[in-house]
Order: structure tokens, then C-alpha cells, then sequence
């Protein structure tokens, strides 16, 4: 099928098309009909449902055409056997711009998580994730630790989950400092769960549970393409970024249920499910972050069931004991229209992980709310736990089957919300 021009309209479509019918259709041109109050929306759909038809190539024409109209599309349309092809209407230079930088990160995130674990080792993602943000700027530093180096320079966490596969662990220690000044104070520490695959160990995940697990590193990849957009727009502040990529397989190496791990902070912790490995790899990476002391830090996971349970695959879960920043997080949600939901997190939530062996347990009480237990557990990583910290337990990150909005696959949700927070910070 040639190129087909889409135009947009917030006028009905004629009757022939149906109530309310979101398309129509001529030999020149389809019409995307969206009502005001439900305008990104609809034209997310209408992208979707485009691509449902099979029409692989449009141009964007006629006015209404804005960026956040632009983008939207784009989300829709997308999929990720990466078939279609659209050629953009006419932006003003910053707008371009910026869609265009959307287009190069935002994608990246979206085709990184689609990928098969099988090409996707934990030092390959640390390895591509340097890469990428070292497109954006010069003052990027990066260190990558893998194997027995993780062991030797004692982080256990990531060590003990990654050493049942024969693709060694990694830690990505990454320094954007755009002062070139080596005593500059670090604004921020982002901190990303990179399990390239989680077979959930010897708490071994049914097949129905496993089969998206290449999604695992959903944390990984939103950390790092937030930074890469941040810094595409102009971030002028020092960030420090840490990836812990493991795969968690079964194996005679693989660690085992009654292991007790101690960590360089001297905190020692029971594994009692081998399945709740992202929380063992990101407490290294969070260890390394306070040890920094950033003004701020942010961890991204795909952490829990539970919050996808809670929110489903539409919003983000974000969980923090420091109010103003999560206000701060979710107004930036907001200007980027992008889905956050904040769920509990309490003091109380620390308690529940009883050991009779070690300082505490990996897996909380059984029916105690997961996320937040999750979340509690990272906190014993975190000195002052309570003030400047979010965790981001990454629900909408990738959608096992497609929807009205999103093809099958991950979806880059929060990339935006994160680079627009790191532009407020000071």
C-alpha cells in the first residue's frame, strides 16, 4: 500500500463511519476524529488501530499536528517487529528536536526490553547503556565490574543472583559530569535492576510468569535512557548512574534458598525465594549511591507482581517516605503525560522480613502487600532512607499482550517523567 496522509480533527466523523467512530477513510487521506478532553488519547488508538490494519506507512499532514500530537501517534503506531514508518509533519526547531531525541532514547528503551535474553548478557546491557548515553555528551566516565571482580570487590548482591548462569554478572558504575570537575557535588544517583532473565532461581517461575521475563531489565533500561534524555535536553547538573545486570538461572552454581548474604554495609539478609533477586542485585547498587552522597536517589525496578496486582500495566508504582519528592515526581508525570500511581510505604514496612539467621530476610511475611514490602526492604540500603529517595517499581513497563493503546512489548513509559525530574533538581 502506497503512503496514506493522516489528518487530524476534532469534528465528528459523517455518519457512514459510525457512532463516534474514531477513523475515516479516502482515497488520499485517513482522518483521526477526536473529541478535546480526550485528544492524546485517541490518537494513540488511532495509531494503534493503523497499524492493526496493516498500513505500515503514513505521512503526518494538515494542521493540529503539535508534538505531544506527533508523539503520541508514534506510541500508538509502533511496534515491536519495528514495521512501520512514518514521515513526520512540520515542527518548529526545538520540537523537532526533541522528537527527535525521544524518538532515538525512547525507542532504544523500548527495543532493548523487547530483545531476546539470549543476545542480551548483563555486560552487553551495561556495555550498549554506557553506550547510549555517551552518544549525548563527552563528560561521561563509566566503569564496568563483571565476574569474579564483583566478588573480589565484595558486591555479594549482584555476585550471588548472577553466578548460576555462565554469562557473568555486571555493575555499571557510570559518571555523567558535565563540570569536569572531580569534587563537584552529585546531584543525583539513579540506580537500575538489569536481570536480563529471571527464571526465578530455584524458586522456579511457572512458564505463564517466565515468558516475558526478558523484561526483567525494564529498570536498566529506564534509569538509563532518562539520563540520555536528560542530558539530550540540556542537564548541566552531575548524575551518577549504577546498573546491576545479572541473569538468575538454575544451576549446581546457582545460590540456594537458607544463603545468607552479606553486604559490604555489613547488613546481612537470609534468602528465603530466590525469586525476589532484584532487590538482592539493587541493594549493591544502592549501597554504592549513599555511599556518593547524592542530594538525591532514584532505583528503578520491575520489582513486584504486586504493583502490577495493584495499578495493572497503565501506571508506574512509585513508593517513597519523602513526600515533596514524590509530589515533585509526580507533577513532573504530569507535564510529560505519563502515568504514575503512588502506593503506601511506611515505617512499618521495614519490619517485615523476620530471619532467625541474619539481620533480615529477602521475602516478607506472606500476605503483607508486596510492593511495599519490596520498597521497605531496599530502605535498609539507604542511611537516611526517609528523605530524598524514590523507588519506582516498574508495572507499566511491558505489556505481555497488545491493547487498544500499546502494540505487545515494552511501552518507554516514565523515561520522560525521570528526565523532566532530573532537569528540577538542584
Amino acid at each position: 500500500m502506497s503512503m496514506l496522509s493522516v489528518l487530524l480533527t476534532d469534528k465528528p466523523a459523517s455518519k457512514q463511519w459510525g457512532k463516534d467512530a474514531l477513523l475515516s477513510f479516502s482515497n488520499e487521506a485517513i482522518t483521526i476524529h477526536y473529541k478535546p478532553e480526550h485528544r492524546l488519547g485517541a490518537i494513540q488508538r488511532a495509531g494503534r488501530k493503523l497499524d492493526n490494519q496493516g498500513i505500515n506507512s503514513v505521512k503526518l499532514s494538515g494542521e493540529n499536528w503539535d508534538i505531544e500530537a506527533c508523539w503520541h501517534f508514534w506510541l500508538g503506531y509502533r511496534n515491536a517487529q519495528k514495521s512501520t514508518k512514518v514521515t513526520w509533519s512540520e515542527l518548529n526547531t526545538k520540537d523537532k528536536q526533541e522528537l527527535k531525541h525521544r524518538i532515538e532514547i525512547i525507542d532504544w528503551c523500548r527495543d532493548i526490553i523487547n530483545e531476546q535474553a539470549e543476545t542480551l548478557s548483563p555486560v552487553e546491557l551495561a556495555t550498549r547503556a554506557a553506550k547510549l548515553i555517551s552518544t549525548y555528551s563527552s563528560a561521561v566516565t563509566y566503569n564496568i565490574i563483571s565476574g569474579e571482580a564483583l566478588r573480589e570487590q565484595d558486591y555479594m548482591g549482584i555476585y550471588t543472583v548472577g553466578k548460576g548462569s555462565d554469562r557473568p554478572a555486571a555493575l555499571l558504575e557510570l559518571d555523567y559530569n558535565p563540570t569536569q570537575n572531580p569534587n563537584s557535588p552529585i546531584t543525583a544517583c539513579l540506580v537500575g535492576k538489569g536481570i536480563t532473565f529471571d527464571s526465578g532461581g530455584y524458586s522456579l517461575k511457572p512458564s505463564n510468569f517466565m515468558e516475558s521475563m526478558r523484561s526483567d531489565m525494564g529498570g536498566a533500561a529506564l534509569v538509563t535512557s532518562a539520563l540520555a534524555l536528560a542530558i539530550a535536553r540540556g542537564l548541566n547538573q552531575r548524575i551518577k548512574l549504577y546498573l546491576c545486570c545479572a541473569d538468575n538461572l538454575v544451576s549446581g552454581n546457582a545460590f540456594k534458598l537458607g544463603d545468607i548474604i552479606r553486604y559490604r554495609n555489613g547488613k546481612t539478609v537470609e534468602v528465603d525465594n530466590t525469586d525476589a533477586e532484584g532487590r538482592l542485585v539493587l541493594a549493591d547498587g544502592l549501597i554504592c549511591a549513599d555511599n556518593d552522597q547524592p542530594h538525591y536517589i532514584i532505583d528503578c525496578a520491575t520489582l513486584t507482581g504486586a504493583a502490577k496486582i495493584a495499578v495493572g500495566n497503565d501506571y508506574q508504582s512509585l513508593l517513597s517516605f519523602d513526600d515533596k519528592f514524590a509530589s515533585q515526581l509526580l507533577a513532573s508525570s504530569d507535564i510529560e503525560h505519563e502515568a504514575f500511581w503512588r502506593l503506601p510505604l511506611a515505617d512499618f514496612h521495614r519490619s517485615q522480613f523476620p530471619s532467625s539467621f541474619a539481620d533480615i530476610a529477602n521475602s516478607g511475611i506472606p500476605n503483607t502487600a508486596g510492593a511495599s514490602t519490596a520498597a521497605a526492604f531496599l530502605s535498609h540500603f539507604i542511611k537516611n532512607y526517609q528523605k530524598n529517595w524514590l523507588h519506582i517499581d516498574c508495572s507499566a513497563t511491558f505489556r505481555k499482550s497488545a491493547t487498544a493503546l500499546w502494540a505487545t512489548g515494552a511501552t518507554g513509559i516514565g523515561v520522560r517523567t525521570i528526565a523532566n525530574l532530573l532537569s528540577q533538581l538542584k
